[in-house]
C-alpha cells in the first residue's frame, strides 16, 4: 500500500558527502513523523534524524552539526533527504527511512520502511 524508496547511498572518502533521498508512494492520506535509522554491521537500527509534519527536527548526538533531515510535502508524494557532510568512518552502515503513515482518514498511523541504501565511508 506504501512504497518507500531510498536511493543516494555510496562509497565515499572520510570528510565527503552525500545525499540520501527517499520517496513515498501509494495509498497514503497523510504522512506524519518520518526519519533516517542506521544499521551497522552487528549493531541494531538507531535513528540518525527525525522529521515531524511541522518540520521540527532531532538529531543523533554523533551527526548533530554534519547531517541536515528534510522533506518536500508535494500534493500526492513525499521526498524526505538527508544531506550528509563530514563524513566519517563510523557512519558506515545501511541507511534505513521510515514514515509513520494513514492509508485513510479514519486509520491510525502505522511505520513503513525502505529497503535501505548502503553507505560506505572510507578512511
Amino acid at each position: 500500500q506504501v512504497q518507500l524508496v531510498e536511493s543516494g547511498g555510496g562509497l565515499v572518502q572520510a570528510g565527503g558527502s552525500l545525499r540520501l533521498s527517499c520517496a513515498a508512494s501509494g495509498s497514503i492520506f497523510s504522512i506524519n513523523a518520518m526519519g533516517w535509522y542506521r544499521q551497522a554491521p552487528g549493531k541494531q537500527r538507531d535513528l540518525v534524524a527525525g522529521i515531524t509534519s511541522g518540520a521540527g527536527t532531532n538529531y543523533a548526538d554523533s551527526v548533530k552539526g554534519r547531517f541536515t533531515i528534510s522533506r518536500d510535502n508535494a500534493k500526492n508524494s513525499v521526498t524526505l533527504y538527508l544531506q550528509m557532510n563530514t563524513l566519517k568512518p563510523e557512519d558506515t552502515g545501511v541507511y534505513y527511512c521510515n514514515a509513520a503513515t494513514r492509508t485513510t482518514s479514519w486509520g491510525t498511523a502505522r511505520n513503513y520502511w525502505g529497503q535501505g541504501t548502503q553507505v560506505t565511508v572510507s578512511s
